[in-house]
């Protein structure tokens, strides 16, 4: 397992939020393949969207250059 994973693991584990905002779209970036960067940036979206995070519209527009939404 990743450092990145053990940090998404303890985020989850601490209801952190804001913390998965960040680390699901971390590992967007790191992905290997659209498909994977887009199944973290999808969870980094919802995640931002129940928290109106400023992050929101960058999300957004990462998604829809890849018509993911």
């Amino acid at each position: 397992m990743s450092e990145l994973d053990d940090r998404l693991l303890a985020a989850h584990a601490r209801d952190d939020r804001p913390a998965l905002v960040d680390l699901y779209a971390e590992a967007a970036d790191k992905a290997n393949t659209v498909d994977a960067a887009c199944f973290f940036l999808t969870h980094a979206y919802i995640y931002g969207l129940e928290l109106n995070h400023p992050r929101v519209p960058e999300l957004r527009d990462r998604l829809a250059a890849e018509d993911r939404v």
